[in-house]
């Protein structure tokens, strides 16, 4: 993969920071990254213009069974050319049309896709940019904008919705901007309820736009939009399957560890990096290390849950540190978010050398392979997607192994999931023979209890608290049988103080927020809606069972606005 420019400009950029695996899942940046390149598949190319969910709308084609690719928006067209799309999605993004400098597609495009019959899809930002650059008028919304779940009424006869029998449907708003008269020959096919226009469509020209997001799982019926646009408009043909993807990402690390070569695993116990390890250790066999590191901010009984499992039931070989003082140590005094998470990706590091070493004098040779098992979402929320030249999108928050990294990482970094959705990986985990009630476990932040604990995490017996509360919460939840229909579920314990009555006493003890969202790949979320008798329930029971705690209140937050952690 390193011979694709875009790779190579990729490595460039990282190159004083980390040396980058080249095993990282190249499955969408480029034509040449994926096993069955765009010379053998109909290609689907997206052009990314910033949005947070545009290597979404990639994956959502991937998953109809399609071969696809990202650029940056910013492409030349000779590079738009060269994989021979033949369907072009144009991606959301932050910017305005407006502004002098916002992302476009480069001259002639548009004359080009007629020319070469290809489909054009906007999405978001993409719709705007179409409707700018071909004669529209594109302004910012009268009612301030539209954001979250809204349903849209759709217009008789479209393409667009010639697959869909109502009149309405929920999609999923992100925009401050609006189209507000459309290009000569193009319609609106669906409006708001505030009477923005959402769809439009030009069959002729075979280009198309949606103002919403019918990528992200809140959208009903997104994935049949898609689908129907690519397979029934666009005539793109499925011929791609997951099963190819594990078995590269195989071949990769097998071409890239040398025979001799040992490789260090950094296992949090969550499904990704334990899937990770799985995946490595059927490629290179007991070469491979892992480390399960006691940071100090885990949750309750977490070290000897999680050693069991690798033990009896993963059978793969872990050795336990326990980091749990010197974790805490260098975080005393941070309160800052972002301190905190660079803090604890700096201190994984240090204990992984110190494994490095230790492990060299056993086996007389240095590893010089780290494993991780991040994930796409925590790359896109801590700096722009992959590609130095995806430069339009704002970062959200740095996660403890990407943005937290040291710039002397002293490790080439083995990253198969990089570009990958949580869904995804436990597709891989079950082709690898993954135990399911392993691969089902919600997702765990890498910072640990650091983000959910808002403040300073040493201060007095927080962590202790919040790990009691946590473990009543999702114990009730496993009682109800609601497990498996949520996606993650924990509490935060707030830094805020609240009276109560206790025993006939007043009390001044601390407020407890419970987070549980629905989700499908982490990217969008939505609360989950507990029952009134469930969290009358579980209220009781941590107020009763946990003296620090006399409040506790449920956060009915989605994603977008709000990130699923709190931190």
């Amino acid at each position: 993969i390193t011979g694709h420019p875009r790779t190579k400009a990729c490595i460039q950029r990282l190159q004083p920071v980390v040396r980058r695996a080249r095993c990282t899942c190249a499955a969408m940046t480029g034509a040449n990254g994926v096993q069955g390149s765009a010379a053998d598949h109909q290609t689907v190319l997206v052009l990314d213009y910033g949005s947070q969910y545009t290597q979404l709308i990639a994956r959502r084609v991937r998953e109809i069974g399609m071969f696809s690719v990202m650029f940056p928006g910013d492409a030349s067209l000779d590079r738009i050319k060269s994989v021979s799309p033949k369907v072009v999605i144009l991606s959301g993004g932050p910017n305005s049309v407006h502004v002098e400098g916002s992302p476009r597609v480069p001259d002639g495009f548009f004359d080009w896709a007629d020319q070469n019959h290809i489909a054009v899809l906007g999405i978001c930002y993409g719709m705007q940019m179409i409707t700018h650059l071909l004669g529209g008028e594109v302004q910012p919304a009268v009612h301030g904008g539209e954001y979250g779940r809204m349903p849209i009424d759709i217009a008789p006869n479209s393409r667009l919705f010639s697959h869909h029998h109502g009149k309405s449907v929920n999609v999923w708003m992100s925009h401050g901007d609006e189209a507000v008269k459309l290009p000569e020959g193009f319609t609106a096919v669906a409006k708001s309820h505030q009477g923005a226009i959402v769809a439009i469509e030009n069959p002729a020209r075979a280009i198309y736009g949606f103002q919403y997001h019918p990528e992200v799982a809140h959208t009903e019926g997104g994935m049949d939009m898609i689908k129907h646009f690519l397979m029934d408009i666009a005539g793109v043909k499925p011929d791609w399957t997951m099963d190819q993807v594990v078995e590269e990402q195989l071949n990769k690390i097998k071409s890239m560890v040398g025979p001799e070569d040992h490789v260090i695993c950094a296992l949090s116990g969550g499904v990704d990096s334990t899937v990770a390890a799985t995946l490595v250790h059927k490629a290179i066999g007991d070469r491979l290390h892992c480390v399960f590191v006691d940071n100090g901010l885990l949750r309750y009984k977490e070290q000897e849950r999680v050693m069991d499992t690798f033990n009896n039931h993963l059978h793969l070989p872990v050795t336990c540190i326990d980091h749990s003082a010197k974790m805490l140590a260098r975080l005393a005094g941070l309160s800052d978010p972002e301190a905190k998470r660079k803090a604890i990706g700096a201190e994984f590091i240090e204990v992984f050398k110190d494994f490095r070493d230790d492990l060299e004098r056993r086996i007389g040779q240095r590893p010089k392979y780290l494993v991780q098992g991040t994930l796409y979402p925590d790359v896109i929320e801590s700096c722009p997607p992959p590609g130095s030249g995806q430069k339009h999108s704002h970062t959200i928050k740095s996660h403890h192994n990407v943005g937290g990294l040291p710039k002397d990482l002293q490790f080439t970094l083995i990253e198969p999931f990089r570009e990958l959705f949580k869904d995804e990986v436990r597709q891989v985990g079950r082709l690898l023979g993954v135990p399911e009630q392993f691969i089902k476990r919600h997702p765990f932040p890498g910072p640990g209890l650091a983000v959910r604990v808002l403040g300073d995490v040493t201060e007095g017996n927080k962590l202790d608290v919040l790990r009691e509360a946590d473990e009543i919460f999702i114990n009730t939840i496993r009682e109800y049988g609601l497990y498996d229909e949520i996606w993650q579920a924990f509490a935060v314990f707030l830094p805020i103080r609240s009276v109560g009555v206790q025993g006939d006493q007043r009390t001044h003890n601390y407020v407890l927020a419970l987070r549980a969202v629905t989700s499908s790949d982490g990217m969008t979320a939505d609360w989950y809606s507990f029952t009134p008798a469930f969290l009358r329930d579980v209220s009781t029971r941590i107020c009763n069972k946990v003296r620090s705690i006399n409040r506790v209140v449920y956060d009915i937050t989605s994603k977008p606005p709000g990130t699923i952690e709190w931190e």
